[in-house]
């Protein structure tokens, strides 16, 4: 089968002026119902961007020219199911495939809407959800909403690996030594990291037998239960004490006390500081500055504050006063204990860019003002869910954290320490706004347009802001002397 593959790939790379067409038609075949099944999507796609990022195609074209693509397929897909709506299990194709025909019905049960975004990434039900969505009679309008907002996020997932590998080719960019070992150690202790954090957090949601056991023990005395009473939320469903956010509190401000007591006392972190600040300067490269320029722009204090205004305003609307004063309060506490914290401590930075920033190393700025901002709104998001289901929440806003930390590393305007305590004392102050605001927390929080509103007027204003501080930023973040 690849043998054909290759044969494709190389016409393609002989007659480049068809690779629009053949990203779009790879795309469409990989969201067509069962086809997507049958056909090696991932691989002809990741082939197919190789290309593209070999010979220089404009990455907005790849983009835009996959994601038509999926809509496409997705949108086909869904009238085949309109039009074969009671009969999918008595015709070929889908009688070869029975299971996968009940998967997804349970899936789309499951979810409902949701299931055409959420199901677009999960394996092998990708191309029956629309299928299935189109024979439950699932709104039009609503199909393509949900299809076209699934697709933005679908093409840079599987565009951008396969780019990347082609353009790195193209470039012949020499990796620092180590870099696979490195890379694969890296992971699995964010792995681990994360594994650890969220067992924990779902050992403390209000549905687990070590809740319980804590609750009876602490409210066994008069002062235990006016404590617990006063600190617990007050949902008319029932009453939850924020006992995850105390612990995540308590461990991550003493954590960042040892971390900086060893950044400032001792020389422990000294090796690990200028070996991550070698690594990450020996990978700089054309192609990636651009990216990491632009992920660290979004942890900017002045976005920051922008952003947070949104929520604010937000909230002000929805008469939830409480939540918008703890998020002012959250704001100003991240940026006055690092402006003092910086100051005090008076760790040089690594000089490395054209205009490094003006303020000292430890703790990293950026590194605690995004946790504190998407540490929040993940709260807020993940205390509608059940206990047992938070960490989904918290595992995917730790992603753009994690990044946006990364690239600070990668521009050499942080040390490993800077990144590491900016991140804990985000979650220091995260956690203890939670557990502030846990007492006024009696309304929930619902999906409808004065939200989306919020939401499309945050990602505006972060892409607006993006394209106006663009060119500055990779003047300012240029290698010195590069």
């Amino acid at each position: 089968m690849m043998d054909w593959l290759h044969t494709a790939i190389q016409w393609l790379g002989e007659n480049p002026g068809w690779l629009t067409a053949a990203l779009f038609g790879i795309a469409l075949l990989e969201s067509l119902a069962i086809a997507g099944v049958i056909v090696p999507g991932v691989a002809m796609m990741f082939a197919a961007a190789t290309l593209a990022g070999q010979i220089d195609m404009p990455l907005f074209e790849a983009l835009v020219w996959s994601g038509l693509g999926a809509i496409a397929g997705d949108g086909l897909s869904f009238w085949l199911g309109r039009l074969f709506q009671g009969r999918l299990d008595t015709l070929w194709p889908f009688t070869r495939y029975p299971r996968l025909v009940a998967r997804g019905e349970r899936f789309f049960h499951r979810h409902g809407g949701k299931s055409v975004v959420i199901g677009r990434f999960v394996g092998p039900i990708r191309p029956v959800l629309p299928l299935i969505a189109g024979a439950f009679q699932m709104p039009a309008q609503r199909f393509f909403t949900f299809n076209i907002l699934s697709a933005v996020g679908w093409a840079p997932v599987y565009v951008l690996p396969g780019y990347l590998v082609g353009s790195a080719m193209a470039l012949d960019i020499q990796l620092p030594p180590h870099f696979y070992p490195v890379l694969g150690l890296s992971l699995a202790v964010l792995a681990l990291v994360y594994l650890v954090f969220f067992r924990v957090h779902w050992g403390l949601g209000g549905d687990s037998s070590l809740y319980r056991y804590i609750e009876a023990t602490v409210t066994r005395s008069d002062f235990g239960r006016r404590l617990w009473q006063t600190l617990s939320s007050e949902r008319p469903q029932g009453s939850e004490f924020p006992l995850a956010s105390i612990t995540l509190t308590v461990a991550s401000a003493a954590l960042f006390v040892v971390w900086a007591l060893m950044s400032m006392e001792t020389h422990l972190l000294d090796d690990l500081d200028q070996g991550t600040a070698t690594f990450f300067a020996t990978l700089r490269s054309p192609l990636i500055d651009p990216v990491a320029v632009g992920l660290t722009l979004v942890g900017d204090p002045m976005l920051l504050t922008l952003v947070t205004v949104i929520g604010v305003l937000f909230f002000l609307a929805r008469g939830m006063g409480a939540a918008a004063l703890h998020i002012v309060a959250a704001g100003i506490t991240v940026s006055v204990v690092t402006s003092l914290m910086k100051a005090g401590f008076a760790i040089p930075r690594p000089e490395m860019v054209s205009v490094p920033p003006s303020s000292f190393a430890f703790p990293s700025g950026h590194t605690s003002g995004i946790t504190v901002i998407i540490g929040l709104a993940a709260s807020f998001v993940a205390h509608e869910w059940p206990p047992h289901q938070r960490w989904k929440i918290y595992a995917i806003a730790g992603l753009p954290i994690l990044l946006i930390a990364a690239s600070r590393l990668y521009l050499g305007v942080h040390w490993f320490s800077d990144v590491v305590g900016g991140l804990l004392l985000g979650l220091s102050v995260c956690g203890l706004t939670r557990v502030s605001y846990s007492r006024y927390d009696r309304h929930r929080l619902i999906r409808d347009r004065l939200s989306n509103g919020m939401l499309l007027s945050a990602a505006l204003t972060t892409a607006g802001y993006i394209q106006l501080a663009f060119p500055y930023g990779m003047a300012r973040y240029a290698i010195v002397g590069g």
